[in-house]
């Protein structure tokens, strides 16, 4: 258990049965009366954030959480099959687990981690980076730099992003997952 004073940033607790991963967190104490901790906290489960303040005798419960080393094989929109690379056993996570923006980068034989709360996949925590080959977008046209603006572009995943004028079809390029932005062209 965690007292009041334990309680820092990127701890995983439980509250009501659902993990949390502490996001901020701060100790106060004024004069006679006992501490108080102000968190902001992120359901692991449900990706939701809250704001609470434990007081006095308070204590938190840690949370069973860790990351697995996994390839994703296959997905039909709701669901998303991965195969532990440890173990090769093969689980299902839904399309609310693996998360609307993540789904736009997900390739055929990707690595990953996936957050488990208790031995069982709750989550997935993607690569910063991925790279993406160029399936569609205009071509590009001598003299484009790379200063030169933008254009749209879908990659092999579906994702659909802006990338330089002189990127082409059929080249790769690196894309934050973070941001859903181009970064790079990868030769």
């Amino acid at each position: 258990m965690y007292s009041l004073a334990e309680i820092k940033t990127g701890i995983a607790v439980v509250i009501d049965g659902d993990p949390y991963v502490i996001l901020r967190s701060q100790f106060s104490k004024q004069g006679r009366q006992g501490g108080v901790t102000s968190t902001k906290m992120k359901n692991l489960k449900t990706g939701s954030t809250i704001q609470k303040t434990f007081q006095g005798n308070d204590k938190l419960e840690p949370a069973d959480v860790g990351y697995r080393h996994v390839q994703y094989l296959y997905g039909d929109g709701e669901n998303f099959t991965f195969m532990n690379l440890d173990s090769y056993d093969q689980f299902s996570l839904s399309s609310s687990e693996v998360g609307e923006d993540g789904q736009k980068y997900l390739v055929d034989g990707m690595e990953m981690d996936v957050l488990t709360y208790e031995e069982k996949a709750i989550g997935v925590k993607f690569p910063v980076t991925v790279d993406l080959k160029v399936e569609s977008t205009t071509p590009g046209v001598k003299g484009d730099t790379a200063q030169g603006g933008t254009k749209p572009a879908t990659l092999e995943s579906g994702a659909v992003i802006q990338v330089p004028l002189f990127v082409n079809e059929g080249e790769t390029v690196r894309v934050n997952t973070e941001r859903g932005e181009y970064v790079e062209r990868v030769s």
